[in-house]
C-alpha cells in the first residue's frame, strides 16, 4: 500500500510577492471554473480524468502554431503565466466543478436544504512544480528558488527555509519519494508543504497467533488500551488520563460559554485557544496508543467505528463536540502503518452498555461515569469493560470469517450471541474458543 504524508517547512524571510502570486493563481482558477461551468455538458462532462480535462481546456484557451485562434484566449488576461501553474489551476477548477455537479445532481433528486452554490476558487494555494516553479539550490539545503509574480513579470527569488524543518524531513523521510511543494499561508507566515510517498508492506499474521490492542476512546479517560490474545487472554492494559489538559480545556470552554451568555458571537481568540488545547490532547493520545502497541508487540490495533455527526445532547455536549476522536484514529492509522501494523474497526453499539462477563447491561454511576455496576453486583471500570468487548468482537468476526459456511452456522447455533455483532462480549469469545477446542 502507498502512504502519503506531508510536512510543512517555514519560509524564514517572506516577501509581498507571495500574495500577488497567490492572487494571480486564484484568478486563473476562477477563469477556468467559469469556462468549465459554461462548457460542462458539451465538453468536460465527457472527460474521464484530469489529464483529459487539461487537454480540453488548453484546446479552448491556449494558442499554438496549429491553433492560432482560440475561442477564449487565456494569455490575454494572464501574460507569461507559467504552464505548469496553469495546469494546476485547470486541475483545481475541474475538481471544484465536478464536485459541484455531483452535489447539484444529488440535490435535484432529493431537494433538501439549500441549493449548492456555484464554485469559486476561494482560498486556493498553488502547487510549485519541480523545475518550473521550484528549485532546490545545490549544496545549500536550507535555500530554495521559487518563481513568483512581482506584479508585472514572473521571476525567480531565493528563500531561506527553517533549519529544524529541513533537518526533520531529512531524518524521517529519507526513504520516501519527495513531491512538489505547495505554497501556503498559515497564521502570519508562509510555508512550503512537501508531500512524501512511501510504499508500505503490512505484515500478515494468522488470526490464531495475533495480539491485538483494543482502544476505547472516551472523555473521562482519554484512552484505555487492552492487549489480548485470540483465546481471550489479557496480556496487559493501560489507562491514559490528561487531568491538567482536561482542566485547561474546561476553563477555555467556560470562557466561551460566558462570552456567549453576554451576547458575543464571534470569538476567534477564545476558539483558537480551545482548539489548540484539544489538538494537543489528540496528539498525545495518539502517541500513547502507538507506544502501547509497540510495548505489547501488537499486530493489529482495533478501534470503534465512531459516528459523531449530528446534534449533541447532554450536559457535556460541548466537550463531546470538540473531542476529536476521529482525528486521533487518523493519526493512529498513519503511525501504525509505518510500523507495519494493521488497523481494524468494529461496530461501537453496546460495547460500553454490555458487561464483558456476559451478565447483561451495566448501570453507570451518576457521579462517576467511568464506573459501573454489573447485574452480578460487581463494580468495574466501564471503559475497561468496553475495551475487552472491542477486542473480543474483532476476534469473533475474524475467526468466524475464516471458518467454512457449515462450520460457522454450527458455531453460531451453539453460541447465538456470536451471530449478532452488537450483542457479543468477551464472554462470547471464551465460549467460541471452547467450541473450537481452545483454537
Amino acid at each position: 500500500m502507498k502512504d502519503i504524508t506531508s510536512y510543512k517547512v517555514k519560509i524564514i524571510e517572506t516577501v509581498g510577492w507571495f500574495n500577488s502570486t497567490v492572487e494571480m493563481y486564484v484568478r486563473g482558477v476562477d477563469f477556468y471554473i467559469e469556462l468549465i461551468l459554461n462548457h460542462w455538458e458539451t465538453v468536460f462532462s465527457k472527460c474521464p480524468s484530469d489529464k483529459a480535462a487539461k487537454s480540453a481546456a488548453e484546446i479552448l484557451t491556449i494558442t499554438s502554431k496549429k491553433r492560432p485562434i482560440v475561442p477564449f484566449d487565456f494569455n490575454v488576461q494572464f501574460n507569461r503565466f507559467p504552464c505548469y501553474l496553469r495546469r494546476a489551476a485547470i486541475a483545481a477548477a475541474f475538481g471544484a466543478v465536478s464536485s459541484y455537479q455531483t452535489r447539484l445532481e444529488r440535490w435535484t433528486k432529493s431537494p433538501k436544504g439549500r441549493k449548492p452554490g456555484l464554485p469559486k476558487a476561494g482560498r486556493s494555494f498553488p502547487a510549485l512544480y519541480q523545475g518550473n516553479m521550484f528549485k532546490a539550490v545545490e549544496g545549500k539545503k536550507y535555500l530554495a528558488e521559487v518563481k513568483v509574480f512581482d506584479g508585472k513579470n514572473w521571476k525567480w527569488i531565493t528563500v531561506r527555509l527553517r533549519k529544524s524543518d529541513v533537518d526533520y524531513i531529512e531524518r524521517h523521510c529519507a526513504d520516501s519519494i519527495k513531491g512538489s511543494p505547495t505554497l501556503r499561508w498559515r497564521g502570519k507566515n508562509w510555508y512550503l508543504d512537501f508531500p512524501f510517498e512511501q510504499e508500505l508492506t503490512l505484515d500478515k499474521v494468522s488470526i490464531l497467533t495475533q495480539i491485538v490492542l483494543s482502544v476505547d476512546l472516551g472523555l473521562n479517560n482519554q484512552a484505555v488500551c487492552v492487549a489480548m490474545k485470540p483465546d481471550g487472554t489479557v496480556v496487559g492494559r493501560k489507562f491514559f488520563k490528561l487531568p491538567a489538559e482536561k482542566a485547561r480545556l474546561e476553563e477555555a470552554l467556560s470562557h466561551i460559554r460566558c462570552a456567549q451568555m453576554h451576547g458575543a458571537v464571534q470569538m476567534p481568540r477564545l476558539w483558537a485557544i480551545a482548539k489548540g488545547i484539544n489538538d494537543d490532547i489528540a496528539v498525545k493520545t495518539a502517541h500513547f496508543i502507538i507506544d502501547c502497541a509497540d510495548y505489547y508487540k501488537a499486530d493489529v490495533i482495533v478501534m470503534e467505528y465512531l459516528d459523531l455527526k449530528g446534534r449533541k445532547k447532554g450536559s457535556k455536549r460541548q466537550r463531546l463536540h470538540h473531542w476529536r476522536a476521529q482525528y486521533v484514529q487518523q493519526m493512529v492509522e498513519q503511525k501504525a502503518h509505518r510500523k507495519n501494523m494493521r488497523i481494524s474497526r468494529i461496530c461501537a453499539w453496546n460495547t460500553s452498555k454490555l458487561a464483558f462477563d456476559g451478565s447483561g447491561e451495566v448501570t453507570r454511576d451518576a457521579g462517576n461515569y467511568s464506573m459501573c455496576t454489573f447485574k452480578s453486583g460487581k463494580r468495574y471500570n466501564c471503559d475497561l469493560s468496553a475495551a475487552y468487548n472491542i477486542a473480543a468482537r474483532y476476534f469473533i468476526r475474524e475467526i468466524l470469517k475464516s471458518l467454512p459456511a457449515r462450520e460457522r452456522q454450527r458455531i453460531e447455533a451453539k453460541v447465538p450471541e456470536c451471530a449478532k455483532r452488537i450483542t457479543c462480549t468477551c464472554s462470547s469469545l471464551i465460549k467460541l474458543c471452547a467450541e473450537l477446542g481452545s483454537l
